[in-house]
């Protein structure tokens, strides 16, 4: 305690002064540091039978709290103010990255979850530590067991999914499919090509050979001379001698009405005919060929009508003569009609008659057709003269030459 002297105002002498002694503050004790909290207790992993049970998962204790650091130099001087005691900074845990969703498995989203004995597939090579925390992100631990606790399913395969096929396979089998059916679509258009092919190629010859009569010289369709070996009575050879032709024509006043109604059916396209004496010039013979306008149905009809009905043996139906002015046929008229002929073909639109008698102009009563008058025995006029062989003779080798000058046709057919 220092003294001072203070001067005194009744004696004038000093009175030493006494300073009063501030006591100094206290020292103020520093905060305690906070009690550190505990980490929580780690919880074991459930065993996973019939695995051996897997360790427990490994936690990691939070940081304690830092110790408060030395006082500061304010607290620590004995003039200075009291400083408020420093707290503790708390720093927060590091954030831990969040589980990945596992992969699906093929369990619906709405089924109940897996069941914790269900033993978990650990891929080759990963230890039981890393299979720990993949079994509790695939939710076979029981809730709770991870931070999030968040219920996870595993996706159940089904049929539909399992036998889904993948892009390639579909577009594999969709190349296939298109393949095969433009390989059949490109087989079956040949196939009905051809077949359209053929029939329209066959209709076209059988058209084609409507129009022989001016197509193929009258020379081939009636020779100059025709011979026949053995074609007369007791087998004798005859040869006839064309001598006239008749301009082609329709079939208008070219016959019967009998025999015009009978080839109505098929119609008459042209009408050619030519007139033949034999070697003695007695008897004359017409032939001629009608060319329809009927198709290979039509023309078979009609040749099964006269096989049928025997229509080729009626004298009703025997066709008319051609008379060629200044000819020995120049008589030759319905009359003198002796024997007679009829062929309806089938592999051509045409009709093949020949009709003959005397050409003396004499008049026969009991005419016959050929196939009779040709037979043995027969004592007629038209059978003893011969007529019946000249028409017969003479309409097979105009028959013969038509069928050769046929499209497609390479070798003529013997008559039937």
């Amino acid at each position: 305690m220092s003294r001072d002297t203070e001067p005194s105002a009744a004696s004038g002498t000093t009175r030493p002064v006494v300073a009063a002694r501030v006591p100094e503050p206290p020292e103020r004790p520093s905060a305690p540091p906070r009690p550190t909290s505990p980490p929580p207790p780690a919880v074991p992993a459930p065993a996973v039978p019939p695995r051996p049970a897997k360790p427990p998962r490994a936690t990691v204790p939070r940081p304690a709290e830092e110790p408060p650091g030395p006082p500061r130099a304010a607290d620590r001087l004995p003039d200075g103010p009291a400083a408020a005691p420093a707290r503790a900074v708390r720093r927060p845990p590091r954030p831990t990255m969040p589980p990945q969703p596992p992969p699906p498995t093929g369990e619906p989203l709405t089924g109940p979850r897996r069941a914790a004995a269900e033993p978990v597939r650990q891929a080759a090579g990963t230890s039981a530590a890393s299979a720990a925390p993949a079994a509790r992100r695939s939710g076979d631990g029981p809730p709770g067991s991870h931070p999030a606790d968040s219920p996870t399913f595993q996706l159940r395969p089904t049929a539909a999914h399992a036998a889904r096929p993948s892009r390639r396979t579909v577009a594999a089998v969709a190349c296939l499919v298109l393949g095969t059916g433009l390989l059949g679509g490109v087989g079956t258009g040949i196939w009905f090509t051809d077949d359209a092919g053929a029939e329209t190629g066959a209709a076209a010859e059988y058209d084609a050979s409507r129009q022989l009569w001016h197509t193929v010289p009258v020379d081939t369709l009636f020779p100059r001379t025709v011979r026949g070996e053995g074609a007369g009575p007791g087998g004798a050879d005859r040869t006839w001698t064309r001598v006239a032709v008749a301009p082609d024509s329709d079939c208008a006043n070219a016959f019967d009405a009998s025999l015009a109604h009978a080839l109505a059916p098929v119609g008459c396209q042209r009408l050619v005919r030519a007139t033949y004496a034999d070697e003695t010039s007695s008897s004359v013979t017409t032939v001629g060929i009608v060319f329809t306008e009927a198709d290979e149905e039509g023309m078979g009809t009609l040749r099964e009508r006269f096989a049928e009905e025997k229509l080729g043996d009626r004298p009703d139906l025997m066709p008319r003569a051609y008379p060629a002015r200044g000819t020995v046929a120049a008589d030759f008229a319905d009359p003198q009609r002796a024997s007679w002929t009829l062929s309806v073909l089938t592999d051509a639109p045409a009709v093949v008659y020949a009709v003959s008698g005397f050409a003396d102009g004499r008049t026969v009563t009991d005419p016959q057709p050929a196939a009779e008058a040709t037979a043995k025995g027969r004592t007629t006029a038209a059978a003893q003269a011969g007529l019946g062989h000249d028409a017969q003779s003479i309409a097979e080798h105009v028959e013969r030459g038509l069928r050769a000058e046929l499209p497609g046709r390479e070798e003529p057919e013997d008559p039937s």
